[in-house]
């Protein structure tokens, strides 16, 4: 193992204890505590299958998890310890990672925009790989990291649409003039990068941003930059019922890479797959902590008729500006199980979700049956942008605790896979396990590793 998890970041259990189980044991501690503040379970088996299904899926493509998509320790230990390297955005982030042993040469400072003091933190600190899309950027670069290897971001979106993206990223009549200047301020362009988001369920704008990719690659050779990286960004599923499986994006990817950057080009390939790794292992249970009943008007009722519907109002331990983060990144609400199961015969109500004190609604139009101060509630697929960083974010709310756990299947697993392939018969069947503590899995998985975690790039 390479240091960076060992069995103290996390609860082992065995194979068969669910999810359920461990937040059953975890909200009767609560209970006999009288506390209610939020907690998450952190499913790291579930990661460790992401992660080798990534791999399965895309064999020439390293990945770079984003930082800002779940910062949290266990996280980032986890997927360092898998070989993983990091996508950062800021100076917090890169001394987050830093701070675990992750060395500078698996870490990408990935915002086009960056501050000059984190820069210069960048520079003293060894990580030189980074991302840039216009003039003024290439000239903080020159003067405060004149050693960097730059990232040359262009536009992921070519094709005109109804909602453009407003993600960062050059145009194609850009990039030759950013080229030029690069060169004329001796920074070093190594490739290209660009980033899909949500168009990354559409397996055909895939092929079209490889396509523009290559053409900008022939732009940089042209004067003379050494171009052998490419970035292909995120945009891949989070969880199984979106409309565009992993499988079916990658076998466009892949296409897409054979056609434009075939091997033996020399050309090496990563992403930064953010919410596909930590989305589905995170639940989260918040309890109620008041409720409160609005009158309900109807158009065209009187009075006295308007008095007698009402709405819930549940407010929860914690909100928007802290687990509830998600939802500011245009993530939707996902829908609340209870802990308990309700009587049959009890009525349900319109309801709506807050946060503590005066947050804006977590969700409305819900409809749940009757509950009381001190209830739960559960919200599964909660791995993504749910970890404010910021202590702004967080006011208002404690920040939620996260409890890690994992199989010792799923740790087994992780030993095999450190670095070398699976020789014998025994340890080929070990890595066809299911890998996770307690999201059921009825499929397994056969990959042995393609690449030796310590040198990603």
């Amino acid at each position: 193992m390479n240091g960076f998890l060992n069995e103290s970041n996390f609860l082992m259990v065995e194979e068969g204890f669910t999810t359920r189980d461990l937040l059953e044991n975890l909200l009767g501690e609560l209970c006999q505590e009288s506390q209610q503040q939020a907690f998450f379970v952190a499913d790291l088996g579930d990661i460790v299958k992401k992660h080798l299904c990534f791999l399965k899926a895309l064999p020439r493509v390293k990945p770079y998890f984003p930082v800002k998509c779940n910062g949290s320790e266990g996280v980032i230990r986890l997927l360092a310890e898998l070989g993983a390297g990091f996508a950062c955005a800021n100076k917090a982030e890169i001394t987050r990672v830093q701070g675990i042993g992750v060395p500078p040469d698996r870490i990408f400072y990935s915002s086009p925009c960056k501050q000059v003091a984190h820069l210069r933190y960048a520079a003293s600190h060894g990580v030189r790989l980074m991302a840039f899309d216009n003039e003024v950027e290439l000239s903080k670069v020159a003067r405060s990291h004149p050693r960097a290897r730059m990232l040359l971001g262009i536009t992921a979106d070519p094709i005109p649409a109804a909602h453009p993206s407003l993600s960062f990223g050059s145009t194609l009549e850009s990039c030759g003039h950013l080229l030029h200047t690069a060169k004329d301020q001796a920074l070093e362009v190594v490739g290209i990068s660009f980033h899909l988001g949500s168009r990354g369920l559409e397996p055909q704008a895939w092929a079209q941003a490889v396509a523009t990719a290559q053409l900008v690659f022939d732009m940089g050779t042209e004067l003379g930059h050494h171009m052998h990286l490419l970035d292909i960004g995120g945009g891949f599923p989070a969880t199984e019922d979106t409309r565009a499986p992993l499988e079916e994006i990658a076998a466009g990817i892949n296409s897409a890479l054979d056609l434009y950057f075939p091997e033996g080009s020399g050309v090496e390939i990563i992403a930064r797959p953010g919410r596909y790794y930590v989305t589905s292992a995170f639940t989260l249970a918040v309890s109620i902590t008041a409720l409160e009943e609005i009158p309900v008007e109807q158009p065209g009722s009187d009075e006295e008729e308007c008095g007698s519907k009402k709405s819930l109002v549940y407010h929860l331990s914690d909100g928007i500006y802290g687990a509830f983060s998600c939802l500011l990144f245009d993530s939707p609400c996902p829908r609340p199980r209870l802990h308990k199961r309700p009587c049959p015969e009890q009525p349900w109500h319109s309801c709506s979700l807050r946060g503590p004190g005066e947050d804006p609604s977590i969700a409305e139009g819900l409809r749940l049956p009757q509950l009381h101060v001190g209830d739960w509630l559960i919200f599964g697929d909660m791995g993504a942008y749910s970890m404010p960083t910021s202590a702004l974010l967080t006011a208002g709310c404690a920040q939620a605790r996260v409890t890690y756990a994992m199989s010792r299947v799923a740790w087994k697993t992780m030993q095999l896979f450190q670095g070398k392939a699976p020789q014998t018969e025994d340890e080929r069947e070990s890595l066809c396990t299911p890998l996770s503590c307690g999201w059921e899995m009825a499929e397994t998985l056969c990959v042995p590793p393609v690449f030796a975690p310590a040198g990603i790039i």
